[in-house]
């Protein structure tokens, strides 16, 4: 079984029991999170597809933890004009490990 979801502006593609990193949600550490923003489930032969959302589905998830991405520079300059600009960004991020999808 299977479902597509939503969260973050992105979708994601998770089976029971996947561990992946999210944009940053207001949760705690090892607290429950329930994604209702579920476009798609299969289950075997069995699909069922929303319109946008499949009514009554959710997946429920286990934070497992917070964290920062990597950093990204972004380095802008002008070939003999002295201009320089630097400017480095850090994306917040939340682990989750998908525990049971309910259609």
């Amino acid at each position: 079984m299977y479902a597509v979801i939503k969260t973050g502006g992105k979708q994601y593609k998770v089976t029971e029991g996947d561990v992946l990193r999210v944009e940053k949600l207001n949760a705690e550490v090892n607290a429950t999170v329930e994604l209702t923003e579920v476009l798609f489930v299969a289950n075997g032969e069995t699909v069922k597809v929303g319109t946008p959302v499949v009514e009554g589905a959710k997946v429920v998830a286990e934070v497992v933890a917070q964290g920062k991405g990597a950093k990204v520079v972004n380095f802008k300059y002008k070939p003999k004009k002295g201009y320089h600009r630097k400017k480095g960004h850090r994306q917040l991020f939340t682990e989750i490990k998908i525990t049971s999808i309910n259609a």
